[in-house]
């Protein structure tokens, strides 16, 4: 079985697991608890699509794949390289991930070969600023809140620093789905999945920015791009018959 057919196999095993979840819990809980839960939360409520975005997400197995300091294939995250050899492109690999995660959404961002992967992270924040940028589909946010409440709805969210040092890496993570109160975004900021020095499928946006001086809270920012659920549901659905 080749990674792509593997992939939305990941997915669609995935996200039968939160949509039985969410359909046991919607038939058991008492109707005041379910109408006073949105209340308490800065973001809103995870969606249908904010739940297959989790499972893409999680489907990508960050937490294994583009490990830092080896060579990888950008697209998979495998190490391609021996540990031993040297040259560029082998320190972490947060902009190859979220690259990787937007083609599998069938969503485009500045990514190999269009530009290396040496210090693209960087260049992706300068890129969703631009005309090219903002004709490919993506817009900035104002507020870690819109962040997390687009994603939560479905939608492609990242949260980007660039370096003021042309010659130094900034950082790029997604935005995941996350039914978060006022208080964990104010203290932690968006639920997060990243590669970097550390990987993780499930962290928060003060630990994902910490090693960068100078980038949390105020020197991020958020960008978001739509995605056509329907039209990818379709293409699993004819894959998996393959």
């Amino acid at each position: 079985m080749n990674w792509k057919k593997a992939g939305v196999l990941a997915v669609l095993a995935a996200f039968a697991v939160p949509c039985a979840l969410a359909q046991a819990g919607n038939a058991s809980a008492p109707t005041a608890e379910v109408a006073a839960a949105p209340t308490a939360l800065c973001c809103g409520v995870v969606s249908y699509n904010g739940k297959y975005l989790d499972a893409v997400i999680d489907s990508m197995h960050v937490d294994s794949l583009w490990q830092p300091r080896v060579h990888i294939d950008w697209l998979t995250g495998q190490q391609d390289q021996p540990s031993s050899s040297t040259g560029p492109d082998r320190a972490t690999h947060c902009s190859s991930f979220t690259a990787a995660l937007g083609l599998r959404l069938n969503v485009y961002m500045l990514r190999p070969p269009q530009h290396p992967q040496q210090l693209l992270a960087s260049a992706q924040a300068r890129w969703f600023h631009t005309s090219e940028g903002r004709k490919d589909g993506w817009e900035p946010l104002g507020s870690a809140a819109e962040a997390q409440t687009h994603a939560n709805q479905g939608d492609l969210v990242v949260v980007v620093y660039e370096s003021p040092d042309e010659h130094r890496p900034g950082h790029i993570a997604i935005v995941r789905p996350y039914e978060k109160t006022s208080e964990e975004l104010e203290k932690d900021g968006v639920e997060t999945a990243q590669a970097g020095a550390l990987n993780f499928s499930n962290g928060v946006a003060r630990n994902s920015f910490a090693k960068h001086e100078g980038a949390w809270p105020n020197g991020v920012k958020y960008y978001t791009h739509v995605v056509d659920w329907d039209a990818l549901r379709t293409k699993w659905a004819e894959e998996k018959k393959k």
